[in-house]
């Protein structure tokens, strides 16, 4: 998208009353925050004024992320996959920032490419336990604060493999199926004042998609590139928008 497209993009973040929409500050949660997409939009939600809470596996990334984006901001080494770290994290943040206006379940595995019958319980479980378990973690123990708050936005990560399929994938294209329709039933018990939305976040040159797409990873855009159009439309997000499956325009 150039960015002429971002501008006209950009004009449609306000209401009708011409405030920006994105104006107001919000406290935003990402899972997976320390590479790929979760990394380029807590550095661009930053760069907004927004304060950012973010979680990773690896210490050393959680230092260096927490050396460049500083305080008011927030980054924690969290498995997603253990309920009992998980539920630790979301009661010191929400003590220390109160309940999400964003959450973002971003962390995700991909699996090897290999036909399904080949993949081992080694192979497949990671990524059952991170894409679909580590959601159901954070939303158990984020979303029942915004419901007492009654106010905030959930947004689930899907992928283009969570409305189509593809062959090598089964295991990935498993967990984004499921989180499609974890989050629209999701959307269904909310408050009419919240939203759960899954997301397609288009396709991206990251880690992960080196993985199944090789060098052709590189034709696609970079994930500081995604962010600057990605993150405005998050911030964006409204209760009009609950049980919607959405995409990121342009992607």
């Amino acid at each position: 998208m150039e960015k002429s497209s971002f501008a006209m993009f950009s004009q449609k973040a306000y209401n009708a009353n011409g405030r920006n929409v994105v104006d107001k500050h919000k406290v935003i949660v990402i899972t997976g925050a320390t590479r790929g997409l979760g990394r380029a939009m807590a550095s661009q939600i930053a760069s907004l004024g927004h304060t950012v809470i973010g979680c990773g596996r690896s210490e050393a990334a959680i230092d260096t992320l927490m050396t460049e984006l500083g305080t008011p901001h927030r980054f924690d080494v969290v498995d997603v996959t253990r309920d009992g770290d998980v539920a630790t994290w979301a009661a010191s943040v929400i003590k220390d920032f109160g309940p999400p206006d964003l959450l973002m379940n971003n962390a995700a595995l991909i699996n090897s490419v290999k036909p399904l019958w080949q993949m081992s319980a080694q192979d497949f479980d990671p990524v059952i336990d991170v894409n679909i378990k580590g959601v159901a973690n954070v939303v158990r123990h984020f979303v029942p604060a915004m419901i007492e708050r009654q106010s905030g936005v959930i947004v689930n990560f899907s992928s283009g493999w969570g409305r189509g399929t593809d062959s090598g994938v089964a295991p990935y294209c498993t967990t984004k199926w499921a989180i499609e329709g974890l989050t629209r039933s999701l959307a269904q018990e909310l408050p009419k004042n919240m939203a759960a939305i899954p997301l397609n976040p288009g396709i991206i040159d990251t880690d992960m998609l080196k993985i199944c797409f090789g060098d052709e990873a590189k034709h696609y855009p970079s994930a500081e590139r995604w962010a600057e159009i990605a993150v405005p439309f998050l911030l964006k997000l409204s209760a009009s928008d609950n049980g919607r499956p959405l995409s990121v325009p342009g992607y």
